[in-house]
């Protein structure tokens, strides 16, 4: 299993990143289009997974410190490739020189994030629907 991860601006990753926000966002949780396609992206820095030359998982960072849209596709979830994308992005966060990671963890998904070092803080609130925490990383 060769795993590569890529990071680039949305002109570089955008089309693969966005097929497979589109399959697990979209198609997958029913997460509406509008608020899927925020209009943050280009302003973002982009990591893309490939398995065997193959997208399969993405996240991006925003210029404030907060990483988002982390997304595997199903086939791929489980093998430890979320967990190099997050730390792609805790890296990249580190390095642009910020205080903090933060993030809006689906309350799924906690246990996840807490193992790379996240703690969850405030009320649990709805964002496209499906019930979030807002969760931070001392850098």
């Amino acid at each position: 299993m060769a795993v590569e991860i890529l990071s680039g601006d949305w002109h570089t990753l955008g089309e693969a990143a966005s097929a497979i926000r589109c399959r697990v966002f979209i198609e997958e949780q029913h997460v509406p289009q509008d608020e899927e396609w925020d209009g943050q992206d280009p302003e973002c820095w982009h990591f893309l997974a490939t398995l065997n030359g193959q997208p399969v998982g993405t996240a991006r960072l925003l210029p404030d410190g907060h990483i988002g849209r982390v997304a595997v596709l199903a086939d791929a979830r489980g093998s430890g490739i979320g967990y190099q994308l997050m730390e792609a992005a805790i890296q990249a966060a580190r390095e642009a020189g910020h205080a903090n990671a933060e993030l809006s963890a689906q309350l799924h998904a906690l246990a996840f994030y807490e193992r790379l070092g996240f703690v969850a803080h405030g009320d649990v609130f709805m964002d496209a629907g499906i019930p979030h925490r807002n969760m931070l990383l001392a850098l």
